[in-house]
């Protein structure tokens, strides 16, 4: 069974896009068949897994307005043992002209289900707004990742998205769930973020993951060199973690076990 995940916040610099590379990373390390979609127009998934946003032919708004067969866009990755459709600026367009069709919050559902068959889990990566991107990703989604820091607005925001979502679950996508809340960029030193993520805990008892992601340098400079974390430096603190929530999704999905790739 294929599991579509959309990675979504409408606040931006709350990971992600961290999250998506490298939670698609993790699943693929376990042998599980990954899709990871880029949606943002700032082409940052795509850059992240070592792909020229630039030199690309073929990116998710072909695939959105022109009605390309999602298989022509979407490239694997070998040395990372992920499938990418790829994003760049022409997003905006796709984010502009899906406004005046009739169908256009269906478009990515429809082109997602040619290729659902080949993957286990599709990673959507969506841009800071609830855009029509965004909502195209939800309206294609089984759950809704929502990355967050602990900080002052982070439950105000949440608010906003959790509405939402439970919008588009009574109107559009009956099956829609919040996968979960996931904390990121947490520093345990900070008082506020304690207090943030009690707060978490206690709203959302069953929807917070156990899994905490840590501020951490290596995590960071990942990006700038086109992998994942962890195959920047996988004893790295974010590749332990990122590989953690990994284990907790297979195991809140289907009890799936980590078989890990030697």
């Amino acid at each position: 069974m294929t599991h579509v995940i959309a990675v979504a916040n409408q606040k931006g610099g709350v990971g992600k896009t961290t999250t998506s590379i490298n939670l698609a990373a993790s699943l693929a390390a376990t042998k599980r068949r990954v899709l990871l979609v880029d949606l943002d127009a700032q082409g940052n998934a795509t850059m992240g897994v070592g792909v020229d946003k630039t030199s690309v032919q073929l990116t998710a708004r072909d695939v959105l307005l022109e009605q390309t067969p999602p298989a022509s866009a979407i490239q694997y990755l070998p040395e990372l043992g992920i499938s990418l459709m790829p994003a760049n600026g022409d997003m905006t367009e796709a984010e502009i002209k899906l406004r005046d069709v009739a169908a256009g919050d269906f478009a990515l559902k429809s082109a997602l289900a040619e290729v659902a068959g080949q993957f286990d889990y599709i990673i959507l990566d969506c841009p800071p707004a609830l855009s029509k991107l965004t909502v195209n990703a939800l309206v294609s989604a089984d759950g809704v990742l929502i990355p967050m820091q602990c900080e002052y607005y982070a439950l105000e925001g949440l608010t906003a998205l959790v509405d939402t979502v439970q919008k588009i679950k009574r109107v559009i996508n009956p099956k829609l769930e919040i996968d979960g809340l996931l904390r990121t960029m947490f520093d345990p030193r900070n008082n506020l973020a304690n207090d943030v993520s009690a707060q978490l805990t206690e709203h959302f008892p069953d929807k917070v993951y156990r899994t905490i992601i840590p501020r951490n340098v290596r995590l960071a400079e990942a990006p700038s060199h086109g992998l994942p974390v962890m195959m920047y430096d996988p004893q790295s603190t974010g590749a332990k973690a990122y590989l953690a929530l990994a284990g907790e999704m297979l195991r809140r999905h289907d009890g799936g076990q980590m078989r890990l790739n030697a």
